[in-house]
């Protein structure tokens, strides 16, 4: 996923001071463990799987959109990348418990 991803967006034409600025951004949702392994998980969860930059990227491709075309493919490329270092969905019970492994 990570190397079809940055194929693609190279192709898109995208910006990769862009890219570089922007490959973190997912992470942001963790903030959501200051509220508890529960909130934390879910919305860990919710940005690190495939069905928002699934739509975001059907959003940009079939209208004619490529910044979310271009942010879509920034999102799989992180989520690639995160599966390939061994990071996985995360599960409540700890930040550290993921469906890959124990990270």
């Amino acid at each position: 996923m990570l190397a079809v991803s940055l194929i693609l967006y190279g192709y898109a034409g995208g910006s990769w001071l862009i890219f570089a600025l922007l490959i973190l951004a997912p992470d942001l949702s963790a903030l959501g463990y200051l509220a508890g392994n529960k909130v934390g998980a879910s919305t860990y969860n919710l940005f690190h799987n495939y069905l928002l930059p699934a739509m975001l990227a059907l959003y940009g491709f079939f209208g004619a959109n490529p910044l979310a075309l271009q942010i879509a493919l920034i999102w799989f490329a992180h989520i690639g990348a995160d599966r390939l270092l061994g990071y996985g969905l995360k599960y409540p019970s700890a930040f550290k418990d993921t469906h890959l492994n124990r990270v």
